[in-house]
C-alpha cells in the first residue's frame, strides 16, 4: 500500500478550496497543504524570480514528504512554473490549475462569459490560448483583480469582507451586448470561491459561477494508483513557509483538520 501524501500547494488559503473537494473523493489519503504565505501574493511577483522561487520550494518540499502526487491549486503559478516543475521533479506527477474556459464555453447561453483572476493570470500567453482553443465562438472578457484574492484571504482569517468592495472587485465581469448578458464567471483563482456567497449578493444579476476546486480534485484522483485499504493514520500537515503564520491563519487550517508545522 501507498501511503505517501498528496502535496496540495498554493500562495496561500485558496487551495484549501482543492483540499476540501480532495478529501471527499479520496477519503483514503492524506495531506500535506503548503501555502506559501512569505511570497503571497505573486502577482507582485516578476515572472523569473517567481518561477525560481517555487522551484526551489518544491526541491525541499518534495525531499521532505515525498508525495505521490503534488498539486499545484493557484492559476498564477501553474499557468508559469508547471513546466518547469515537471522537468526538474520529472518523478513526481503534477496536477496543474488552469482557467475553466472550455466548460464555460460549452455551458453559456448567452454567448457572454468573464474570467475572473489575478492580473498574473490574465496576462498570461497560456491563458490566450485557452481561450483560443475552446471558446473561439464565444466572447470573453479576461478581468484582473488586483484586491480579491487578498480580501479571500482576510476574510478566511478574520470571518469579514468589505461587500463594497468585493462588488467593485467582480463589477467588470458583467457586461451587455446586443441584448444579451453575461451568464457565467469562471473563477480562475483558487482563493476567489470563499467569497462566492458574496459574489452572488453584490452581483448585478445572477450568472454561473465555475469553481474549480472538484475538476481539479478528479483530476489528481484520476492520476493516483488505486487503493482499497485505508492510509493508516497520520495527520494531515499545513506547511507555511513564513514559519511564523498570524494565530488566525493557524486557526483556520486547524479547522480544516490539519496540523501546523513550522517549514
Amino acid at each position: 500500500m501507498n501511503d505517501r501524501p498528496v502535496l496540495i500547494f498554493d500562495s496561500g488559503v485558496g487551495g484549501l478550496t482543492v483540499l476540501r473537494e480532495a478529501r471527499v473523493l479520496m477519503p483514503d489519503r492524506h495531506f500535506v497543504y503548503v501555502a506559501d504565505d512569505a511570497g503571497f501574493p505573486y502577482g507582485a511577483w516578476e515572472e523569473h524570480g517567481l518561477r525560481a522561487r517555487i522551484v526551489e520550494l518544491f526541491g525541499g518540499l518534495i525531499a521532505e514528504h515525498d508525495p505521490e502526487i503534488a498539486v499545484i491549486a493557484c492559476n498564477t503559478a501553474s499557468t508559469l512554473v508547471l513546466g518547469d516543475l515537471r522537468e526538474a521533479f520529472p518523478e513526481t506527477p503534477f496536477v496543474g490549475t488552469v482557467p475553466a474556459i472550455k466548460p464555460a464555453a460549452e455551458r453559456t447561453r448567452s454567448g457572454l462569459v468573464s474570467v475572473l483572476a489575478t492580473p498574473g493570470t490574465v496576462k498570461r500567453q497560456y491563458t490566450r490560448d485557452l481561450i483560443g482553443e475552446w471558446a473561439s465562438k464565444v466572447h470573453v472578457r479576461l478581468v484582473g483583480s488586483e484586491r480579491l484574492a487578498g480580501l479571500a484571504e482576510n476574510y478566511m482569517r478574520d470571518g469579514f469582507v468589505d461587500e463594497d468592495a468585493v462588488r467593485a472587485e467582480i463589477a467588470p465581469c458583467f457586461y451587455e451586448l446586443d441584448g444579451r448578458r453575461t451568464d457565467i464567471v469562471v473563477l480562475a483563482c483558487t482563493h476567489y470561491p470563499f467569497l462566492v456567497n458574496r459574489m452572488r449578493k453584490t452581483a448585478p444579476w445572477p450568472v454561473d459561477w465555475i469553481d474549480p476546486a472538484e475538476a481539479i480534485a478528479r483530476r489528481a484522483l484520476s492520476l493516483l494508483a488505486s487503493t482499497d485499504q485505508a492510509a493508516p493514520q497520520r495527520l494531515d500537515l499545513a506547511v507555511f513557509t513564513s514559519k511564523a503564520p498570524a494565530p488566525s491563519m493557524s486557526r483556520l487550517v486547524k479547522g480544516f483538520g490539519l496540523t501546523h508545522v513550522a517549514r
